[in-house]
């Protein structure tokens, strides 16, 4: 008999609850769990399929090194001792800029940020690279500067919304959300709610939507400056609000009068009047804003995230029940690195600063690798993501990783990226290791799931948490903890925690070192560093989770992190742990005024250029690539890198190229014919696949595929169709506006 266990979904940020059945150590089936607070017992087909991204046939079970052109097993004791040595070698040659730490940012599990993190910071390192780098570096660096820090992420208060507005963003296929699909259609059919969806193409999501604005792709900044434009014209802005809660208004304020806001919107090629009566909406009802990566990946991508928050601010939005809120967090998803501190490192040769919450855009890493300077990155440590089918330009990834003095890649597979390495390091999976995610995805409540092993690893596997441990070991980062602090740690918590504290006071070098001394004293007794180093999460929490906690029923107190640690132990299928106060959420902002401040100066004459006739110059394709690629396409047949095999998909047509009907019939192209598609960056070919839910004159082809899986590699790798260099400003890459062609393959 098997028996069933509480858990969550790792492939994708929403986490939905999860209970698997496991029978002589194996996962064998799925469903959804109910007792989720949060998902209610919604789960979507990927996360219904978790079983196949757990049992890959591309597994890897023990160290390996390479020795010439294959791999070799080697012990854990071998693989550290020759890793540690050659980062020393490379750091007392060439110093700390020469070491980057790529990861942190997997959707099933966070712990490993703190430890990785840890060894960067100690060995005087900034070089953080991450995927939030990749797709959310002008959004957070923006939130940064308007809202006080870069983690301050405002969410859409979509439950108290009467208009959720989705911008770029097709929520029936790519979530989002805590059950997208059912909130989507209840706005839609709910006569008190209106689901506005602004794309360029008739989406799943826009097929339902009570107003669909089929904006013409690359001019989302033009269109929110004509509507801010038309707001301002028609004085319909929350002037109330502005005096209460914005700064630099009336710095900005002449940036939208006199604007030709018509020739704009036809520039768009979008209807006048539809965009009015929006403006309209937006300035009576209680709405929220959900843009996605066709804002955050578009073109002009720091212009379209600024233009969008100075709509919310100029019609009210921030921080306010049913607008856009500061969601409350155990922890936020990283730091503020503002690039104004001197201290704060820039890129050596792109000069990008980290404005993802400390992390470096990937896009600009090639360029730091491939190059003189004698700062370059000469090392890399990749940690559960996978750089040559994740981030943009394979073939600049190729030639950089190839340069590397060293490559070390932790994986639960041998994933393209890992056999470019000198060392692979075996991983637990999620289902075989204690972790959690710290995603701040709900308000005013807030959510958290301590997941826990539920089969046990093959091999030698291990958390990527004690791997960094072991490195961190050998290095030399650890102070010696003194025999009985070890001892506490095999008996009570609040013992132990008593005997940790009365040491680490005497200690100067334990603070910094404290995940690595949690992994060593509690983390041996759980075979858990990541289960120890989420206890001293929970021990040392912000003061304003502790606050959330009390409210949401954690009495104050010296063990109220404990507490929470228990109930979280107790409740395998997670628990609200804390309550934000929607009546306190301006407290939220972090800026100098502590209002909403909307002007950037960097910005600023980006923002004064941008009207209907630099546009539509800037907009035009060359002759030799006439088509727009969105590389990157969202469906629920693929999800990222995390499931390898083409199982899961039965045969479902899930990597294509999508145009539509109109231009498959001008290049004499039919619906599954084999085709070419060329870029700047390169060739790749692919099936064709003819919809009319495809706009005129683009090209749509999912990511996560190009897979080298066995024997076989299905469906075509998209970032060999882009070049790491077709980016913003802070290296957003521009993966939703890549000029193309198609033509046949053989004729």
């Amino acid at each position: 008999m098997g028996e069933w266990h509480k858990t969550g979904c790792v492939l994708c940020a929403q986490n939905c609850g999860l209970e698997i059945l496991v029978e002589d150590n194996r996962m064998v089936k799925v469903r959804p769990d109910k007792s989720n607070a949060r998902s209610q017992g919604y789960a979507c087909r990927k996360g219904l399929n978790v079983i196949h991204h757990q049992y890959p046939q591309d597994r890897i079970t023990e160290p390996l090194k390479r020795v010439g052109d294959r791999f070799e097993p080697v012990s854990w004791e071998q693989a550290i001792e020759e890793i540690t040595d050659k980062m020393k070698s490379i750091l007392g040659a060439h110093g700390p800029r020469a070491l980057a730490y790529m990861g942190a940012s997997a959707q099933g599990g966070h712990s490993e940020g703190a430890f990785g993190l840890s060894i960067l910071r100690a060995l005087q390192s900034q070089n953080f690279y991450s995927s939030s780098g990749q797709e959310f570096s002008s959004s957070w660096w923006l939130f940064g500067r308007m809202l006080g820090k870069q983690y301050n992420l405002a969410i859409p208060d979509e439950h108290h919304a009467e208009m959720l507005v989705g911008w770029g963003w097709n929520g029936m296929e790519s979530h989002q959300m805590a059950r997208a699909p059912i909130v989507l259609k209840e706005f839609s059919k709910n006569p008190q709610k209106m689901l506005v969806i602004i794309d360029p193409r008739k989406t799943e999501t826009a097929a339902i939507a009570n107003s669909h604005l089929p904006i013409r792709p690359g001019t989302d900044a033009l269109l929110i400056k004509a509507m801010i434009a038309i707001i301002v014209d028609n004085q319909w802005e929350n002037k109330q609000y502005i005096d209460d809660h914005v700064e630099g208004w009336d710095t900005i304020r002449p940036w939208f009068e006199d604007f030709d806001a018509k020739a704009a919107i036809a520039v768009c090629e979008l209807d006048y009047d539809q965009v009015v009566e929006l403006c309209r909406l937006m300035t009576t009802k209680r709405w929220c804003m959900h843009p996605d990566l066709g804002i955050y990946m578009g073109r002009n991508s720091v212009m379209n995230s600024y233009m969008m928050n100075i709509l919310g601010a100029v019609c009210g939005v921030f921080c306010v029940s049913g607008g856009n809120v500061i969601p409350g967090m155990v922890m936020p998803l990283g730091f503020h690195a503002d690039e104004r501190n001197a201290k704060t490192w820039k890129t050596v040769i792109t000069r990008m600063p980290p404005a993802a919450a400390g992390a470096f855009p990937p896009a600009v890493m090639p360029e730091e690798i491939l190059n003189d300077h004698p700062e370059r990155i000469r090392a890399v440590h990749v940690s559960a993501c996978n750089p040559l089918r994740a981030y943009p330009d394979t073939t600049a990834y190729e030639e950089a990783f190839a340069k590397l003095d060293l490559l070390v890649v932790n994986d639960i597979v041998m994933s393209e990226t890992a056999r470019l390495a000198h060392y692979v390091l075996p991983c637990r999976t999620y289902y075989e290791s204690w972790d959690g995610t710290f995603f701040p995805w709900t308000f005013p409540k807030v959510f958290f799931q301590l997941r826990r092993p539920i089969v046990t690893p093959p091999g030698k596997c291990l958390e990527a948490s004690q791997i960094f441990t072991l490195i961190a070991d050998k290095l030399g980062l650890i102070p010696d903890i003194p025999e009985e602090v070890y001892q506490a740690a095999q008996q009570d918590r609040f013992t132990f925690g008593a005997k940790l504290m009365e040491w680490a006071v005497t200690e100067p070098k334990s603070m910094p070192a404290m995940p690595f001394v949690l992994a060593k004293t509690l983390g041996q007794e759980w075979d858990s560093a990541a289960k120890a180093g989420l206890w001293g999460v929970m021990m040392t929490a912000p003061k304003t989770f502790r606050k959330n906690a009390a409210r949401i029923g954690f009495e104050p107190g010296m063990d109220q992190g404990d507490r929470i640690f228990q109930a979280l132990l107790d409740h395998p299928e997670g628990i609200w742990i804390g309550e934000a106060d929607p009546a306190e959420n301006f407290k939220a902002l972090r800026t100098p005024s502590g209002k909403v401040e909307v002007f950037v100066p960097e910005l600023e004459e980006d923002a004064k250029n941008l009207n209907a006739e630099n546009e539509a110059e800037d907009l035009k394709l060359p002759d030799e690539f006439p088509l727009i690629l969105n590389a990157g396409r969202h469906t629920r047949y693929n999800i990222n890198t995390l499931i390898r095999g083409q199982e899961w998909n039965k045969g479902k047509r899930a990597c294509t190229v999508a145009v539509n009907p109109a231009d498959a019939e001008a290049m004499c192209l039919a619906d599954g014919r084999n085709v070419r598609v060329s870029t700047e960056a390169g060739s790749a070919e692919g099936e064709l696949e003819v919809s009319d839910r495809i706009r005129k004159g683009t090209v749509l082809i999912p990511h996560g595929f190009g897979l080298i899986y066995g024997d076989t590699v299905y469906g075509l790798n998209v970032n060999k169709l882009t070049k790491s260099t077709h980016r913003d400003r802070l290296g957003t890459p521009m993966h939703r506006f890549v000029p193309c062609r198609i033509e046949a393959v053989n004729g």
